[in-house]
């Protein structure tokens, strides 16, 4: 699988084949087509996959935040993530989503549904952000949990067609800084 969503984040949904995953993978074609069924289904478990990844990494990294360091570690996280690519393929689910959400109403909706584990995964930091007086008792935790998610999407955007994670960084910074800023009471 990992090599089916290597070639699916390089070229795309529509660049990619089930003959060239057979290629890249040394399987046979009709050992994937028994497996996923058509293209598809190879594209389907691919999503899977990517969200899978991606959701994992970030409910682990966010269920470690009890306060603004640890939320700074988080985004140094998300940077570095990025860096080991070299600021190539952007956010997995990101980019299956601006491919997908307008030609795959199915596709569409495991994506949303990604999304919003995702944001939980947020609001669930910015919670325990709160209950430890970070944040103020009437911050609107699903607003503030949707604009970090924002911020993230549009800083790895950025970054990806620059090349550079100074926007990755700037997008957290800024989106940390309002946290601390407006989340206060007084």
């Amino acid at each position: 699988m990992r090599i089916a969503a290597e070639l699916v984040a390089e070229r795309g949904p529509a660049g990619t084949s089930v003959e060239a995953v057979a290629v890249a993978s040394n399987a046979s074609k009709s050992q994937l087509y028994h497996y996923f069924g058509d293209k598809r289904g190879l594209i389907a478990a691919v999503i899977e996959h990517q969200c899978a990844s991606v959701l994992g990494v970030q409910a682990r990294l966010l269920a470690s935040v009890s306060d603004w360091d640890d939320l700074e570690h988080w985004a140094d996280a998300v940077v570095a993530g990025i860096e080991q690519h070299a600021a190539r393929g952007g956010c997995p689910l990101g980019t299956l989503a601006a491919e997908l959400a307008d030609v795959d109403e199915d596709f569409r909706a495991e994506l949303e549904a990604a999304f919003e584990t995702w944001r939980g995964a947020i609001h669930g930091a910015l919670l325990r952000l709160r209950e430890n007086g970070l944040l103020s008792a009437t911050a609107d935790l699903a607003t503030l949990s949707s604009a970090m998610l924002a911020s993230v999407q549009g800083g790895l955007l950025l970054t990806k067609t620059s090349r550079d994670t100074l926007h990755l960084r700037a997008a957290l910074a800024g989106a940390i800084a309002h946290l601390s800023e407006s989340g206060l009471d007084g």
